[in-house]
């Protein structure tokens, strides 16, 4: 009995104790439940009224017993950092926890992308280079860097423009591959040269800065010493051929400076051409560098670009052989100045002139956008000793390239600060290639002009009432007559289109200037040809002992016509850029060219010369006859006197004629002003007035025109009262 009882008591106490314990469980989950609810994200129950944060969170008190309080993530990569991830490696916090990683251009030794403590750290770099994992343009070439690569320019290839050295994103070109022959030119000698140019590319991995820098230079005076083909260029062709030169030696000796480890570095070449470099680090201080032809102080800060790091560099490159290209350029005036001129002059500036008096100077910096500098440069130019003259003016000018004409000297942007002894100081907010010109403004003289238009205008009067009488007056007519007609028709024609079209208004020689000037040379060849079988007449008159009657008109035509027609075929034929200069339709001096028209005249001049000392002897022993012709000999006289006042008034017209088109004094300008004006005067007062059968012919014309007035006049006063009896008679018979 007991052992069944004590059993059912044992299971009845178990059930009891289930029951007590089911029911305390249910009542602490009913409590933990409850406290669940009170607690914050990222948080735990401690009992039921306080909550603790989950590892990784913190709030404002360790134990939270406010329901309104929150957790917050730790940031254990902070700043300041909790924990420590070593070397070449970067913290990533995360929610509640954080992980190390190697940085980029590492990983780790392990082949693991995360790690947790600096213990665990093992990151190494990564060869992009060797692994190809570089994105460098194949232009470059890539070099390995802790953590990363750079992708540098090859030896002799510089960043393309826009590009930067040592970037990933880097592109390259050769230093040579952007200097080409201007679009549109065809010279064999230019060709040649960039020929000799690329080669020196190639040559740059084996050679050093400093002698492709020399090879350069020679290959360019090369060029400009002998020029070839380039003097047959238009001038617009050798303007543009001079701004390509000049801008392509500033960009590849810029590049090249950048390649050199020693500075300041001068090369000067046996054809005087001189460049100096000077390289060092960037600074605000000024610095002064110069050579024999000029110097160039400036602000350092100038010379460093926006994007230059390290050392950068400023030169000067001094030629003396590109003016041979640049001094057939106009030089342009800007507004301000022009205005200065004529309110000094009190007249209209109708354009400049200039020669070159020193070297072309052209000045660079590692800067290339030097348009407008925020410091002026101060330039001392060595030049030749001048003194300018009237109209003169030494003035600091610069080249500036244009599309349309290929470029211009001006002086915009720089002033000349002194002048003494050879050296002129300029100052200018930009940087250039500079040159030391002697401007010579042709100031229009409105007198002169007044005195040219009136003056010719009445010799064309006069020259046409020569030609009139010579073709009318039929006592006078001869070989002679014929001559003096001939000499009035070209100075007619001459005169004409001198006063037409002399001046050349569009500054470019065109089509219409070199005719003009063709046909001006012709006309006064002719006129002095002209005046030369005056002086074979003469000779024959008097000097041949046997009676002749003069040269026959073929000949006469063949030689006035004729010769004149030759000379200018052929100069021409040999230089037709010769006809035509930048302000007068005339003969360019340049290369000897003005001797087609002055040896040719020399020549006749001097032929006549001595024709009249001989034939003055002659006349003068004939009158000392026994018994001379007195009629013949007075003839010849007074024919002899005739032309030699004609030759002299001829020569002395074209003596100050020549230095017209390049004008040193008003005096001069005024005299062959005023001679040519008489030159239609005196020929009309020579060859007609002063002849006694012209004066009688003219008396003849004037008689017939006062007789056919005065018979007009009786017939019809006569006719009048003719008229009026017939009118009256009719009326008297009918009263």
């Amino acid at each position: 009995m007991g052992g069944p009882r004590r059993s059912a008591f044992f299971i009845l106490q178990a059930l009891c104790v289930f029951l007590t314990l089911l029911d305390s469980q249910n009542t602490v989950d009913a409590v933990t439940k409850d406290c669940v609810k009170r607690c914050p994200q990222h948080s735990k129950c401690i009992n039921d009224t306080a909550c603790r944060c989950d590892p990784g969170f913190k709030s404002s008190t360790e134990i939270i017993t406010d329901h309104t309080d929150s957790c917050e993530d730790i940031n254990e990569c902070g700043p300041p950092p909790i924990v420590s991830c070593g070397r070449f490696a970067d913290c990533k916090n995360t929610e509640g926890g954080y992980y190390c990683t190697c940085n980029p251009g590492y990983v780790l030794g392990s082949g693991e992308n995360t790690f947790r403590n600096e213990s665990e750290n093992s990151c190494q770099d990564v060869d992009e280079c060797s692994s190809g994992e570089h994105q460098c343009d194949n232009s470059t070439s890539c070099v390995n860097t802790l953590g990363s690569y750079k992708c540098y320019c090859p030896r002799g290839w510089v960043p393309k423009p826009g590009f930067q050295n040592s970037q990933k994103t880097t592109q390259c070109e050769k230093i040579f591959s952007r200097w080409t022959m201007p679009p549109g030119i065809k010279s064999q000698s230019l060709s040649g040269f960039f020929e000799r140019v690329q080669i020196l590319g190639r040559d740059i991995k084996s050679a050093s800065a400093q002698d492709i820098i020399g090879k350069l230079i020679e290959s360019v005076d090369g060029l400009l010493e002998v020029p070839g083909d380039l003097e047959a260029l238009t001038l617009r062709d050798q303007l543009r051929t001079a701004t390509n030169l000049l801008s392509g030696l500033e960009h590849v000796l810029r590049t090249l400076a950048k390649t050199m480890l020693t500075a300041p570095f001068t090369y000067h070449s046996s054809a005087d051409t001189e460049l100096t470099l000077m390289i060092q680090e960037q600074g605000n201080e000024n610095v002064t560098m110069g050579q024999t032809h000029a110097r160039m102080m400036l602000k350092w800060s100038e010379a460093a670009g926006e994007r230059d790091s390290g050392p950068v560099m400023a030169g000067m490159l001094s030629s003396q052989n590109m003016k041979k290209l640049l001094a057939k350029a106009s030089l342009k005036l800007d507004l301000e100045k022009k205005s200065e001129l004529e309110k000094l002059h009190e007249s209209t500036v109708s354009g400049t002139q200039f020669r070159f008096l020193s070297a072309i100077n052209s000045a660079f910096l590692s800067n290339t956008k030097t348009e407008k500098l925020d410091s002026p440069v101060t330039f001392a130019f060595s030049h030749l000793p001048a003194t300018p003259g009237p109209r003169q003016e030494l003035i600091c000018a610069f080249w500036k390239g244009d599309n349309d004409s290929g470029g211009y000297w001006t002086t915009t942007g720089c002033q000349k600060l002194g002048s003494l002894n050879g050296s002129t100081t300029c100052q200018c907010s930009h940087l250039s290639s500079f040159a030391i010109l002697m401007a010579h403004y042709d100031i229009e003289d409105l007198k002169l002009a007044l005195i040219t238009k009136v003056g010719l205008a009445l010799s064309l009067v006069c020259l046409l009432l020569c030609i009139l009488t010579f073709l009318l007056v039929r006592p006078i007519q001869g070989s002679r007559t014929t001559v003096h007609l001939h000499l009035c028709i070209c100075l007619f024609v001459g005169s004409a289109i001198f006063l037409a079209g002399i001046e050349n208004q569009g500054g470019q020689v065109g089509t219409r200037c070199r005719l003009v000037a063709g046909l001006l040379h012709y006309c006064f060849l002719a006129a002095f040809c002209w005046m030369s079988l005056e002086g074979a007449e003469l000779y024959i008159l008097v000097v041949r002992v046997f009676p002749g009657q003069g040269l026959s008109k073929p000949w006469l035509y063949l030689i006035g016509y004729g010769v004149p027609g030759l000379i200018v075929v052929i100069s021409a034929a040999v230089n037709s850029q010769g006809y035509g200069r930048v302000l007068y339709c005339w003969l360019n001096p340049d290369h000897g060219f003005l001797w087609s028209f002055l040896g040719p005249v020399t020549f006749i001049i001097l032929c006549n010369a001595v024709i009249f000392v001989i034939t003055v002897w002659k006349l003068t022993q004939k009158f000392s006859e026994i018994n001379p012709d007195m009629k013949k000999l007075k003839k010849a006289r007074v024919l002899t006197i005739t032309a030699v006042s004609q030759l002299f008034l001829l020569g002395c017209t074209w003596i100050f004629g020549l230095f017209l088109f390049d004008p040193k004094s008003q005096v001069l300008a005024y005299a062959f002003t005023i001679l040519t004006c008489l030159q239609g005067f005196f020929l009309f007062v020579l060859h007609c007035l002063l002849n006694k059968k012209v004066r009688e012919e003219y008396r003849k014309w004037a008689g017939m025109v006062t007789r056919s007035k005065y018979s007009e006049f009786t017939t019809s006063t006569v006719g009048s009262s003719h008229n009026q009896t017939r009118v009256l008679r009719p009326s008297e018979s009918g009263m």
